[in-house]
């Protein structure tokens, strides 16, 4: 382990989405670079332009020892933690987009200078990785109606906010209807009609929706969320318990575990992680169990 994985000397390659939670991270990077240095921390920042180009960037920072740090949102998060992953080097995060659900399950604090604060005197935690056909992610990937929602809600106003989420789901559910998927969860078979499939790493997503209670960043499996079929006014009465995760308990909510997840279904849907498109169906998700080292709360 090099020297830079201590916080006497640590030396961090801070990955910045400019446009990341409608500008926010830009607005927050001043600050972040000030509160990191006065930690201590020799820091550089790195504008991103896109996805491609955030994970050259988090290769070539933990080739040369870099804590790699990102301030943006969750899916700037999932791809710099596959190549941080791939490199067995050291992930620290600043929460800067909409959702911001990775740092909100992890206990990484809002506020940017409390945030940096993680960097500087936070625990090392080998986390799982999650991966739809090789591409990874670390929160959770998501088919069906969730596609829809997704996709509204990326195309939504900034000025939305946290609120783009819901507005996705109600847009989504004028024009929804129920299709039907077929699962092989670790070899067993599983087919049914309904709203949605979610392979879950982590807990939360959709700025803070617990589509998956139950779910651990550090338990070597995957919570798979199934909805089955409902009336749309059914589902929409059940749709404010996900923020507090007791939808899993209605009778059409199912949840099993699994290490791998094939998915098909019968029309085309984008799989969606960390709320961007990373694969089409069919496709196959997978855990990679302690793949990645992160900067956690102490």
């Amino acid at each position: 382990m090099s020297d830079s994985t201590t916080p006497r000397t640590r030396r961090v390659c801070l990955i910045v989405n400019p446009s990341a939670g409608g500008g926010r991270a830009a607005r927050r990077l001043p600050e972040a670079e000030s509160a990191l240095r006065e930690l201590g921390i020799q820091v550089r920042a790195e504008r991103t332009r896109s996805l491609q180009h955030a994970a050259e960037l988090a290769a070539d920072a933990a080739a040369d020892g870099e804590v790699v740090v990102t301030l943006g949102g969750d899916g700037l998060v999932g791809r710099v933690a596959g190549v941080v992953a791939d490199c067995d080097g050291l992930l620290g995060v600043l929460p800067g987009g909409r959702g911001n659900d990775f740092a909100r399950t992890l206990g990484i604090p809002k506020d940017a200078s409390q945030a940096c604060r993680v960097i500087a005197t936070g625990t090392e935690r080998r986390l799982d990785l999650g991966e739809v056909d090789g591409s990874p992610f670390i929160g959770i990937a998501s088919c069906g109606f969730d596609s829809d929602a997704n996709r509204i809600a990326n195309e939504a106003p900034a000025f939305l906010g946290n609120l783009v989420y819901a507005y996705g789901a109600l847009r989504a559910l004028l024009a929804w209807k129920p299709a039907h998927f077929e699962l092989r969860l670790d070899g067993d078979e599983h087919s049914f009609s309904g709203w949605s499939v979610a392979a879950a790493n982590s807990k939360a997503y959709g700025g803070g929706m617990f589509l998956a209670p139950d779910a651990e960043l550090d338990d070597g499996a995957l919570d798979v969320v199934i909805s089955h079929r409902s009336s749309k006014r059914r589902f929409l009465r059940s749709l404010p318990k996900t923020f507090k995760g007791t939808h899993v308990l209605e009778p059409e909510v199912d949840v099993r575990r699994a290490s791998e997840v094939h998915i098909a279904a019968d029309r085309p849907f984008a799989v969606y992680a960390d709320g961007d498109p990373i694969a089409d169906l069919p496709a196959t998700v997978r855990i990679r169990p302690g793949a990645v080292r992160v900067l956690a709360p102490s």
